[in-house]
């Protein structure tokens, strides 16, 4: 093992950077007991822990946003092995780079019985011709593959190789988190910036760090960036105030993609607040998906489906705003479309809920799909044409209008109460009081001398 710390190649030395790098690279955690976050995949027995301890690891995928730690996890695993490691990139590396290296990986193995692991960056950027050339190899065992991508692997990495590897997924860093690795980088002399005297003020660092976003090499370059760029106090000291943070760092970019993960989770967290009832919280997502660049139509019309699905009768008026939402931002646009977005978004998220539209025509749709069929009674049918008379088509039918209420004693084909459930939410529970008196007209309503179809 001793020759995986001792060599200069990169291959053979993981992590290995140049004193020139930038602090995010220089800073790189060296062992588990340096690495920084993700906690509920690195602390003390829990299971990803475990198997790099014990050296057990097969194949595996680590999945999670920009400067959480993929690589530097890996390079973690592969000096706590005594594996060969090897590097490729998915922007960069070829067919033929991928077995060059599986082919020395194979050979390896059968001449001092040494396994390699693999690091992948960024594997969602191999085409399915090349990640069905790791197949074979990673099913023999021949070589450890760890993956690093931004990407969901069930979308964007082939099923046969997901199901060969084990999946974590990294979580964006917390405050605590980088704030420590803050503290870490300002102490250290050799790869931090420990030979600088700097004096962090307390506003600098939690704007740093708010601007930061869980992203721990965006927070170290941006401290970096502060403390080389600033002259020192007549005291010889760096000031970094929030000032200097400001200008430093640049605005702070929204984490979110067009048509993967963020922009799903997003909309989903949006929807389920307005759902929840909780006003602040959908604001802060329709805030963030306003900022990011979403197309204001896709999430009106996200807005008109809530509306029918979980507010519905219990505040009719719901829909008509989400749909007057949806005209108004294609009317007058954007910027300004957010405005009618968000007064749609808090009516909603303060409207009373009902899910009976969305259950009622669920069950009724089963209803027609998979239950015994249901004719339509005689005395509902069409009368308007010749011989419908000769049929029985429409005798016996009672015109609401000649009874109390406009509630005839009739059946109309389906027993009452089958599929709607009116809640006692908002206006449903006034639809629910009006069911129950129309039920009482119905069995006091028969007319002398009418059929009764009920």
């Amino acid at each position: 093992m001793d020759d995986l710390f001792t060599s200069d190649s990169p291959e053979e030395n993981p992590g290995k950077v140049s004193a020139n790098a930038p602090l995010a690279a220089r800073f790189r955690p060296r062992t588990l007991e340096e690495y920084v976050g993700q906690s509920h995949l690195l602390a003390p027995g829990k299971p990803l822990r475990r198997l790099i301890e014990a050296d057990r690891l097969t194949s595996l995928i680590l999945f999670g946003p920009p400067g959480v730690g993929k690589t530097s996890l890996a390079e973690v695993i592969a000096r706590r092995t005594v594996c060969h490691f090897e590097r490729l990139n998915g922007v960069e590396a070829s067919v033929a780079d991928l077995r060059r290296v599986l082919a020395a990986a194979v050979t390896r193995l059968k001449t001092n019985g040494r396994r390699t692991v693999l690091f992948i960056d960024e594997i969602h950027r191999f085409n399915k011709a090349q990640q069905d050339v790791l197949l074979p190899d990673v099913e023999a065992g021949s070589v450890r593959l760890i993956g690093a991508t931004t990407h969901n692997p069930s979308f964007y990495i082939n099923g046969p190789l997901v199901s060969r590897s084990q999946i974590f997924q990294l979580e964006p860093l917390s405050a605590s988190e980088l704030s420590g690795l803050i503290d870490g980088a300002l102490v250290d002399p050799e790869r931090g910036l420990g030979k600088i005297q700097i004096d962090l003020s307390a506003e600098a660092r939690a704007h740093l760090i708010a601007t930061s976003e869980g992203d721990a090499r965006r927070a170290l370059n941006g401290l970096e960036i502060a403390a080389l760029t600033t002259p020192k106090d007549a005291s010889g000291v760096v000031r970094l105030d929030i000032a200097v943070i400001e200008e430093c760092v640049q605005k702070k970019r929204v984490l979110y993609d067009k048509d993967e993960d963020q922009h799903y989770d997003t909309i989903s967290a949006f929807i389920k607040s307005v759902r929840g009832s909780d006003p602040d919280a959908a604001l802060y997502w329709l805030a963030k998906m306003i900022e990011a660049g979403e197309d204001p139509r896709f999430i009106s019309r996200r807005l008109i489906i809530l509306a029918s699905e979980d507010i519905g009768l219990a505040d009719p008026q719901g829909l008509m705003v989400a749909v007057a939402a949806h005209h108004a931002v294609e009317f007058i646009g954007m910027p300004e479309g957010k405005i009618p977005l968000a007064e749609a978004t808090l009516y909603l998220a303060c409207a009373p809920k009902s899910n009976s539209a969305v259950a009622g025509i669920g069950q009724a749709i089963e209803a027609v799909q998979q239950g015994e069929a249901v004719q339509v009674p005689k005395h509902l049918r069409d009368a308007h044409y010749a011989g419908a008379k000769q049929l029985g088509h429409g005798e016996g039918y009672q015109y609401s209008h000649d009874f109390p209420g406009a509630i005839a004693h009739q059946s109309y084909g389906i027993e009452p109460g089958r599929f709607f459930q009116p809640t006692d939410h908002g206006y449903e529970a006034k639809i629910q009081a009006r069911l129950a008196e129309w039920e009482k007209l119905r069995k006091s309503a028969q007319k002398p001398g009418c059929q009764d179809t009920y």
